[in-house]
């Protein structure tokens, strides 16, 4: 009886070559719509394969699986994801590290997916989380700070993303306000800070993190292609997402400890010299309604200032930042 593990074998005793759907067929004792199932069932957990009409299919790639040893063997911070909770497929990696910071657990505690079948971004919106293309996690935090500078957080974690994915890949990445990292206008990470105060202290912070690593183009809907992208396309290359993890962690946690002996004051100057918002004209997108001016800066809560038309400048908390219609 045919079961993913044997039509593997068969592609795997052929690397690189065509195996036709007889041969499958007479081997496995299967018909070719059986097999057909079956091939879009490991498309589905990550492998690649290519089809012809005349040869029959090929296996292109096989899904970059974590390897927790591997993952904490490659870790230099020594706080963030010392404690590393790895998981196949969840609803959500915010959800998991949510439930732990209210059990206690400590600040680096990781909860980090092969894949999210409930993903989630800023506003609500749903965020595409395929099995091992990407890097989908979320960590504690418990920042010492009030709770009207969560906002500075999400700031930080944008600067040490792009600055630790520019090292790493050497693609010209750029943050758009207030922590969209972008390629050539085209999103290629989502990050989404969730905290919980007490007394006007922040309890913990949860950070969620979404990578689009080695996503291809099949793996986006057509109406997301325009304005959403990954490292792979962008560079033409896989990535090995545990260097991209360690690398990131670790400017992660020299930022975050940084920031909490100095002052956000540095954080500002990153920002500011790795953001793509600031000079242009946009409209900023509010519940009390749209601003449009030039973002010029951010100011010491985090807030990002915008120049108007009457030459004032006003403080913008949270918004939706598109451009002027």
């Amino acid at each position: 009886m045919m079961n993913n593990e044997s039509l593997l074998q068969l592609f795997e005793a052929k690397p690189g070559e065509y195996v036709s759907g007889e041969s499958i067929s007479q081997e496995l004792g299967v018909s070719r719509t059986a097999i057909w199932k079956h091939i879009r069932k490991l498309e589905a957990a990550g492998y690649l394969f290519e089809a012809s009409r005349r040869l029959g299919y090929r296996l292109i790639s096989a899904p970059d699986s974590y390897s927790l040893e591997e993952l904490q063997n490659s870790l230099t911070s020594t706080v963030f994801g010392k404690s590393l909770n790895l998981f196949d497929s969840v609803e959500s990696t915010q959800n998991l590290a949510r439930a732990a910071a209210e059990e206690g657990a400590v600040e680096g505690t990781i909860f980090l997916a092969e894949q999210q079948l409930s993903g989630r971004g800023r506003m609500g919106r749903g965020w595409i989380s395929p099995r091992g293309r990407g890097i989908w996690m979320s960590m504690v935090l418990r920042p010492s700070v009030p709770v009207h500078f969560a906002p500075q957080l999400t700031l930080l974690t944008a600067v040490a993303l792009c600055r630790s994915l520019m090292r790493v890949t050497s693609l010209p990445i750029g943050i758009k306000w207030p922590n969209d990292l972008l390629i050539g206008g085209k999103k290629i990470s989502g990050i989404l800070l969730e905290s919980a105060a007490e007394d006007e202290r922040l309890r913990y912070v949860i950070a969620g993190i979404g990578i689009s690593v080695n996503l291809e183009a099949a793996d986006y809907p057509e109406e997301l292609l325009e304005k959403a992208t990954s490292l792979r396309i962008a560079a033409g290359q896989k990535w090995d997402r545990n260097e991209l993890i360690a690398d990131f962690l670790k400017e992660w946690e020299q930022l975050y400890f940084l920031y909490q002996e100095q002052g956000f004051s540095l954080i500002i100057t990153l920002w500011e010299a790795l953001s793509v918002s600031l000079g242009k004209p946009a409209r900023l997108i509010t519940p009390q309604g749209d601003i449009v001016g030039i973002p010029v800066g951010l100011d010491e809560s985090g807030a990002i200032r915008v120049e108007l038309a009457n030459g004032l400048t006003k403080a913008v908390f949270s918004a939706e930042m598109g451009e002027p219609q």
